[in-house]
């Protein structure tokens, strides 16, 4: 786990390690959240439909640098889940060739803009119980309301996600209600600036 500090003129970024005890078991897992990069506009004149649309070239290009500060601050995930989506797929897979985890990615319906988050909570705790690390990637508002019931037990907590921002829950006991500290919400631009 990392704290984030930057200088009083706020010009550079310096990442350093939580102290080793935190008082925060090894059963712990950290459940990582990406909201998809920049994609195509939403027009009626996309014959595709919402679900079909692409990460626009600007939106593939930030992330891929996103994902290398990602890498540059030690990250890592044993599994990468994704809405079906095309951009938050295609988000997923720039995360996944960083890391090297193509075969870890999974699509999971759960994790799609009109998904259920309540079925997400099922499959990670059937799923995915003995992973320590997981990312998950999808879309507004669905995520900062995810984000909100697992900080607080309600959605009324106004979490901001931009496009291609990352936060950082660590969770002892997954569960549709509070369970959650935040460990960090990072922007798109101070996410690449760790790189």
């Amino acid at each position: 786990m990392f704290e984030l500090a930057a200088n009083p003129a706020g010009h550079t970024i310096d990442i350093q390690p939580f102290p080793a005890n935190r008082g925060v078991t090894s059963t712990t897992m950290d459940l990582y959240i990406l909201r998809h990069a920049i994609a195509e506009p939403r027009t009626g004149l996309l014959p595709r439909g919402d679900s079909q649309r692409e990460l626009t070239i600007e939106g593939a290009g930030k992330m891929r640098r996103v994902a290398q500060g990602m890498r540059a601050a030690k990250l890592s995930f044993e599994a990468v889940l994704s809405s079906p989506y095309v951009r938050a797929r295609q988000t997923a897979e720039i995360v996944a060739d960083e890391f090297v985890l193509t075969q870890k990615l999974e699509l999971v319906a759960a994790l799609a803009p009109d998904g259920s988050p309540e079925e997400l909570i099922q499959l990670l705790n059937r799923d995915f119980s003995g992973r320590k690390s997981v990312l998950l990637v999808g879309h507004e508002p669905y995520l900062g309301r995810l984000i909100s019931v697992l900080l607080t037990g309600g959605v009324n907590l106004a979490v901001n996600m931009r496009k291609a921002a990352l936060c950082h829950l660590s969770i002892e006991e997954l569960r549709w209600d509070r369970c959650a500290t935040l460990e960090f919400l990072l922007t798109p631009g101070l996410a690449k600036r760790l790189g």
